[in-house]
């Protein structure tokens, strides 16, 4: 997804930005270095008991104790395999159990309405999880209202993301991906807290 203009936002703000393009990173393809070497990093926050937090010290863990070859391997077991991957990715699968339904058709006009264009370049349908966290992180770093925000989460994420989550943890092959899992499960938890005590 592409959007244009971009501005400075509060450090809340940012940090939920962060989480998303952390989430979409690490499930839009076999995570890069540089991804792994940021989730390595979250391994020395200080979880202090929250759920979240303590959700991304262990994804941090799991980084540092992980083989980059193996991430690779889990990753294509998981969402590619021969055919399939044991979990799809997908919105309108998991809200109609077929892919390019009504959902995804929905989500573009919507994502028409904010201005965002498809990137040529990405072959994956727009209802993808990865693509959905990137357009949340775009839309709170463009400093979109935060109304809008709540509404696009509301319809478009919380509708199916923690179930996706949940099946991501108790996917056979997932290891490494239980804790990308887990984290995602306690930011939607989360994001949802979020917006209801902020209205």
């Amino acid at each position: 997804m592409q959007q244009e203009g971009h501005t400075t936002i509060a450090p809340e703000q940012q940090y939920r930005a962060n989480v998303y393009r952390l989430l979409a990173a690490l499930l839009r393809d076999v995570p890069a270095e540089p991804v792994l070497a940021y989730a390595r990093q979250l391994a020395d926050m200080s979880a202090g008991g929250d759920a979240l937090a303590t959700a991304l010290v262990g994804l941090g863990l799991a980084a540092r104790h992980t083989d980059p070859l193996a991430i690779d391997d889990e990753f294509h077991a998981l969402f590619i395999g021969l055919g399939r991957g044991e979990i799809v990715p997908y919105g309108s699968w998991y809200l109609t159990g077929f892919l390019m339904e009504k959902p995804l058709g929905l989500l573009r006009q919507e994502l028409a309405a904010l201005g965002f264009e498809r990137d040529p370049a990405v072959k994956e349908p727009e209802d993808h999880v990865a693509a959905l966290c990137e357009v949340m992180a775009m839309l709170i770093e463009t400093d979109v209202a935060f109304a809008r925000q709540a509404q696009f989460f509301n319809q478009h994420l919380t509708s199916w993301q923690e179930r996706f989550y949940q099946d991501l943890q108790q996917a056979p092959s997932a290891a490494f991906y239980q804790t990308v899992a887990q984290l995602g499960v306690s930011f939607i938890r989360f994001e949802q807290q979020y917006f209801s005590i902020q209205r």
